[in-house]
């Protein structure tokens, strides 16, 4: 099991914050009786992550979850209105990082699209709730995955 050590986000001077918030899918199947969770790459790291992006004008959060989920992971499904958790990470862009937090919804897959929007900068991943805690860098998002129940949504 991961840590939690994690870094601290800094938040400003007390005006408005640098901290900006994004919507997560927690993909996941069950397949021969086993849950599986899909992990994609990020674009220029290629670090594993869940599908997550900004807000999208006119759809609510769970729907920007599930629209990055079929972006960026291909998959489509159920996707739950109950966060199931929230996890902070930093977003290099260029020269600076930028303080995230991302609230995760999970989404039972139904569907695996064989050509997706980012099948061509992403690599896309089915794996054990073990595999899939230790792939990505986040201990946070690590310990969603850890303790996700399917049975509790």
């Amino acid at each position: 099991m991961k840590s939690l050590h994690t870094r601290e986000i800094e938040l400003g001077d007390g005006g408005k914050t640098d901290l900006r918030t994004q919507f997560a899918a927690l993909c996941y199947r069950i397949k021969d009786d086993k849950l599986q969770f899909c992990i994609v790459t990020s674009r220029r790291s290629k670090r594993w992550i869940v599908p997550k992006g900004w807000p999208m004008h006119g759809e609510t959060p769970m729907d920007a979850a599930a629209t990055e989920a079929f972006e960026e992971a291909g998959v489509r499904g159920k996707i739950y209105p109950r966060p199931i958790g929230v996890f902070s990470y930093y977003k290099v862009r260029s020269q600076d990082e930028l303080p995230c937090m991302a609230v995760v919804y999970p989404l039972k897959v139904k569907k695996i699209l064989k050509r997706w929007p980012e099948d061509r900068e992403r690599e896309r991943k089915w794996v054990s709730r073990k595999k899939a805690a230790q792939m990505v860098d986040d201990p946070e998002l690590s310990v969603i995955i850890q303790t996700f129940n399917p049975d509790l949504v």
